[in-house]
């Protein structure tokens, strides 16, 4: 098994093309870079969270927000909820066939 050091994402947006890199770097090359640079937390609520649909969806929002920050012609494509979507069923619980 290949043994990977702890890495930080780095997703980029680009005009030409028109695409979304996600680059996986080594946690510690990147700590110099991000040192006093903005940092959006994002909080897991409880020591019971699970990484499921919802937390992933928070998650592309959050990061597409960023991005729309400084792009205003992203900010013009977003069209996101931009709260938790209430009664969304988790992958953690199993799924019926209702």
């Amino acid at each position: 098994m290949i043994n990977h050091p702890p890495y930080t994402v780095v997703l980029t947006y680009t005009d030409e093309p028109r695409q979304l890199t996600m680059q996986a770097v080594d946690s510690a090359l990147v700590a110099p870079l991000i040192e006093g640079k903005m940092a959006v937390p994002f909080f897991l609520d409880d020591e019971e969270f699970r990484f499921d649909d919802e937390l992933a969806r928070q998650l592309g929002v959050a990061m597409l927000n960023v991005i729309a920050a400084g792009r205003p012609e992203v900010r013009q494509q977003l069209n996101l909820t931009q709260h938790p979507i209430e009664g969304r069923q988790k992958t953690s619980s199993p799924k019926s066939d209702d």
